[in-house]
């Protein structure tokens, strides 16, 4: 029997990571993630994916480890050996990024340029390649010249976390061209699923939602509702990634769907969906306002398209329905009148009802 396929994803236990981790799972390969350690589990968006290692049928193992230690980044990329490795691990919370700045340059810019540091130094001395891809961003257009974004607009970086991604997308370019390495970036537009982690915008949105009607919470305070955002499903831009990685030469590639939706689209989609006026319900709060806005951000993925032939499946308002429909379910609530024939992410919304229950 052929030997599995090995990866090692940065950044497993978040949206993305979980969503490839299914993905690469379902393609046959035996996948490695790496965790940082907390008291706490926090697990939760693959523990429907994970069995015990003792179980001669486990192909899904965790390490411990941290973007900010080299030593240990080394150390699993030697125990795993893996064919492809995918950086998704980051303080990816742009307002955040603002009150952490040393941090998230840290983990997101220095954080990959140890990650390339140790692919290049394996790769040297046992001459096995690996493919590398860097989760980019969209922030990293920030204050834009034009519209729509494509692998060609110049960077304008508005905030810290952007402007690290925009030093580790430099840095992967570096090491492709300098050293050979099959190293791919991936320039991601917004994508949401209901694996979102609950501070970001729009499941705040969708959990304040459910939450309303629940009769859990009043009002919802929010900041700039005018920001336009490329918004996509993040299952389908996981897929992108591997895409990427299956190529016969390494390159950069945006991801989105090409349309631009305002955040005050998306309260009106969430609230609508059962019944209310979002206006009733939202305040406005500065504390959510970034120091520097980007304003719109809109992508033009022909490249992606053409050479990948990666499509999005999901639209804009079918994503806000999915999300919302999660949420409610986690509380034991359904739409007025709309229920749930054919969610499009039957696992997590199967899992959020079975933790609402216990």
């Amino acid at each position: 029997m052929a030997e599995r396929k090995r990866v090692l994803i940065t950044g497993i236990t978040g949206q993305d990571g979980s969503y490839l981790s299914e993905l690469l799972l379902e393609k046959g390969y035996e996948v490695h993630g790496i965790i940082r350690r907390t008291s706490t589990f926090n697990t939760d968006r693959i523990d429907h994916l994970y069995t015990d290692p003792h179980n001669e049928d486990a192909r899904l193992f965790l390490h411990y480890g941290d973007l900010t230690d080299g030593t240990v980044m080394r150390r699993i990329l030697e125990q795993v050996q893996p064919k492809e490795v995918y950086n998704l691990g980051a303080q990816s919370h742009v307002r955040v990024s603002f009150d952490s700045p040393e941090y998230t340059a840290d983990v997101v810019g220095m954080g990959t340029l140890r990650l390339l540091e140790a692919i290049r130094d394996y790769q040297q001395r046992t001459g096995i390649e690996v493919r590398f891809y860097q989760a980019g961003s969209s922030e990293m257009f920030g204050k834009v010249r034009s519209v729509p974004q494509s692998e060609e607009t110049p960077f304008y970086p508005r905030s810290p976390y952007a402007c690290a991604k925009v030093f580790a997308h430099w840095q992967t370019v570096n090491y492709r061209e300098s050293y050979g390495l099959f190293a791919s970036n991936g320039i991601l537009f917004n994508h949401e699923s209901p694996r979102r982690g609950e501070t970001f915008v729009t499941r705040k949105i969708t959990r304040a939602v459910a939450r309303i009607l629940a009769g859990k919470q009043s009002k919802l305070y929010m900041g700039n509702l005018d920001a336009k955002r490329d918004w996509g499903y993040a299952k389908d831009y996981v897929k992108a990634m591997w895409l990427m990685l299956q190529q016969n030469v390494p390159d950069d590639y945006v991801v989105a769907t090409g349309e631009t939706h305002s955040v005050q689209e998306f309260l009106e989609i969430a609230f609508g969906y059962v019944n209310l006026n979002w206006e009733n319900y939202v305040e406005f709060d500065a504390r959510y306002l970034r120091p520097t806005e980007v304003d719109l951000l809109i992508g033009d993925a022909t490249k992606a398209k053409q050479k990948l032939s990666w499509e999005p499946s999901v639209s804009f308002e079918q994503l806000v329905k999915l999300m919302v429909e999660a949420d409610l379910q986690a509380l034991g609530l359904v739409a007025n009148g709309v229920g749930l024939s054919s969610p499009l992410d039957n696992a997590i919304i199967r899992k959020s009802l079975v933790n609402a229950i216990i």
